[in-house]
């Protein structure tokens, strides 16, 4: 069974930058794409990014060419790079895991976004 420790939330001024992290455990052969999904306030939870074991990508399009997703195989590690943020950015990440890009099968519990206008 795999589990999801996000990290890296916290408040940055619009313009500023943020490094998430996702750090897995457990083993499963099924997990094949690791995703990054976003929720803000009264909003639903959002697709952001996702990122395959050979390292195909695929993001929102709303996000390219301000968000990077990437991967450390040696540290079972997803990062979310998040650059240019704005302050509709500000919402709950979540990381992810499933079998293919767009279904989810472990979520983690989130890591908080805020950034200030």
């Amino acid at each position: 069974q795999v589990h999801l420790v996000e990290s890296g939330g916290g408040l940055v001024q619009a313009g500023g930058s943020l490094r998430l992290s996702c750090e897995t455990s457990g083993t499963s052969f099924s997990i094949n794409a690791m995703s990054w999904y976003r929720q803000a306030p009264g909003k639903q939870r959002e697709f952001v990014a996702w990122i395959t074991r050979g390292g195909s990508t695929n993001y929102a399009d709303s996000l390219k060419g301000r968000f990077t997703i990437s991967r450390d195989n040696g540290k079972n590690t997803v990062y979310l790079q998040m650059t240019s943020l704005k302050p509709e950015d500000t919402a709950v990440y979540y990381c992810a895991a499933g079998p293919v890009g767009f279904t989810v099968t472990t979520w983690g519990q989130g890591t908080q976004v805020t950034v200030s206008a």
